[in-house]
Formats: structure tokens, sequence, C-alpha cells
């Protein structure tokens, strides 16, 4: 078994997983940061779009260990085929939290728009003392104009773009 070095400076699919995954590790550790460090806790929607991540991660950890065991090409090209999907499904989730913060179309009922299920008498105080609503269509935070869920969908796409670099790249010989 060649060692991980090795790989990476001769094998581009291998480099492609890399990335993916410090890439998705970074990802995560930053929403992490402004979570645990910041104090911006995340709406349902926020804690969707960190499940494509949480599955890229170990799926590029295991075609990783599948280029350095010497399994075949096409079943490395597959999982890097899963790789691209699972971050195109976590640039999707980014782009329509983005659209809602910017009220181009409705969220989910639970996390945007009007409340109206506040309950009968007495039901409302009760509610607001044991309830925080995280709002999924008002944006926390921004910088250059883009909330963290444009950039979680502008890192996505970019590890998505990375994987397929890595089925389309030839290896060096």
């Amino acid at each position: 078994m060649p060692s991980i070095s090795r790989l990476i400076r001769t094998n581009r699919a291998a480099v492609a997983a890399l990335l993916v995954a410090l890439g998705g590790v970074a990802t995560i550790a930053g929403a992490w940061f402004f979570q645990l460090v910041v104090g911006l806790p995340p709406c349902p929607l926020c804690l969707e779009q960190r499940i494509p991540y949480y599955v890229a991660v170990p799926l590029a950890i295991v075609v990783l260990a599948a280029i350095a065991w010497t399994v075949s090409r096409t079943i490395v090209r597959f999982g890097l085929v899963l790789l691209a999907l699972t971050m195109l499904i976590g640039a999707g989730l980014g782009a329509y939290h983005a659209g809602v913060e910017w009220h181009f179309w409705a969220g989910p009922s639970d996390c945007s728009g009007q409340l109206n299920q506040l309950g009968g008498p007495g039901g409302l105080l009760g509610r607001l003392s044991t309830v925080r609503v995280v709002r999924c269509d008002e944006a926390a935070w921004r910088f250059l104009g883009l909330s963290l869920a444009g950039y979680n969908a502008l890192i996505s796409l970019a590890l998505a773009g990375v994987a397929l670099w890595g089925i389309k790249a030839p290896d060096r010989t």
C-alpha cells in the first residue's frame, strides 16, 4: 500500500477526496464556531445544511482509503460521483436557505413567516417561556452581502467541483 504523500503526488482522485474531506471538516468547524463561540444558534435549515457534510467527510475518507488499497478505478469514480452529488445537494440546501433569507420564497412554517399556532388561553405565555424560535428567514450574520447560507452554497458547489475534477482528471504514471 503506497503512502498517503505518494498518493497525493500521483493520484488526482486522492487529492480530490482529501480536499473534500478537509473542506468539509473546515466548513463544519466554522459552523460550530459560529454556534458555540460567536453565539449564533442555528435554525432548522442551518442544521439541515450540515447533513451533506456529515455524509461527505466520512465518504471522502472511504474513497481515499479505497485509493490507498488500490480498489478499482470504477469504484473510486463512483465514490467521487457520490461525493459530488452529496455536495450538490448541500449547495441546493444553501441556495434555498439564502433565498428564504432574501424573501425570494417562503421558508418552512416552523421557523419563518408569521407565528400562527400560539395555543389556547394561557398557552402563549407557557410556550414563550419554553420555546426559543430561531428564524430561518432572517440572516443572523452577513459578510459582503452573503449570509452563512450563501457561503455554504458556494463552498458546497466548490467541493462538488473538486470531486468532479477528481473523476475527470487522469492519474499521473
